[in-house]
């Protein structure tokens, strides 16, 4: 008797992503192509549809991406309301909510806020649509357990970095009336602690926020205006800062 083979539905798809990722990257290492086939796999992201991106060696979904997945799952329906109180438009800062109607019983709720210091220069002037549509995808990617960042989550792309050189030339000014960069860290501790936050999700909104990949990779500067901004948030709305926080996927053990 022949035994039956199974074949996952996404195998064409796993395919033709491996195909299209060297023509349209060129090299890229055996880790990446194993991320992307585990992507096409799981939620059936396509590059030829532009759903994934591939920048600085790692993977992001677009906005187009996790709309189609929400299309694929059968979403509900998806909506945004600007929260008025925290946003500052004449700052040109908005945040805004999203909601995400998994099912009629399910629902998964997302923050996005932007603003001049936290969206590359290519945006600049559009941070009130970044906001909804960061709102949106924090709100789809909590839904369906997509734990890659978006794309469209750091102003459509990153900002350029700094090179090590460059980053030892910032004159070294006291923040605040505080003297260097641990005065800094100790604020944010104290921020943490006073307002009873969770370190890790305040980890990533400051990498969110200063659109790095890494905490290390940001400015002194950058991280200043990130501590300034959470204690003005946490002072005036400290609800919405802790829907914002619990927006972002809970990291797991051992991850970056």
């Amino acid at each position: 008797m022949r035994a039956s083979v199974v074949i996952h539905p996404n195998a064409k798809l796993i395919r033709e992503n491996s195909r299209a990722v060297k023509k349209l990257y060129g090299d890229v290492t055996n880790s990446q192509l194993l991320a992307l086939k585990e992507m096409s796999r799981t939620f059936g992201f396509s590059l030829r549809n532009g759903d994934l991106i591939l920048l600085d060696a790692k993977w992001y979904v677009t906005h187009s991406g996790l709309l189609r997945v929400a299309h694929r799952r059968r979403c509900s329906g998806i909506t945004t309301e600007l929260a008025e109180s925290v946003s500052e438009p004449k700052e040109g800062r908005w945040v805004f909510k999203a909601i995400v109607n998994k099912s009629k019983t399910k629902n998964f709720v997302g923050y996005g806020d932007a603003n001049p210091s936290n969206v590359s220069a290519l945006v600049r002037g559009s941070e009130m649509r970044v906001a909804e549509t960061r709102a949106v995808n924090r709100a789809l990617r909590k839904a369906y357990g997509i734990g890659i960042c978006s794309v469209d989550e750091m102003g459509l792309f990153p900002p350029p970095r700094q090179s090590s050189g460059e980053a030892q030339k910032l004159p070294r000014q006291p923040a605040n009336g505080n003297n260097g960069g641990a005065k800094v860290r100790d604020r944010l501790c104290q921020i943490i602690r006073q307002h009873q936050l969770d370190p890790d999700l305040v980890k990533i909104y400051a990498i969110d926020f200063c659109g790095v990949d890494t905490l290390r990779e940001a400015t002194r500067e950058q991280v200043e205006k990130f501590v300034t901004h959470l204690a003005d948030q946490a002072e005036k709305n400290r609800d919405a800062l802790l829907c914002q926080l619990n927006s972002y996927p809970v990291p797991k053990d051992g991850a970056a």
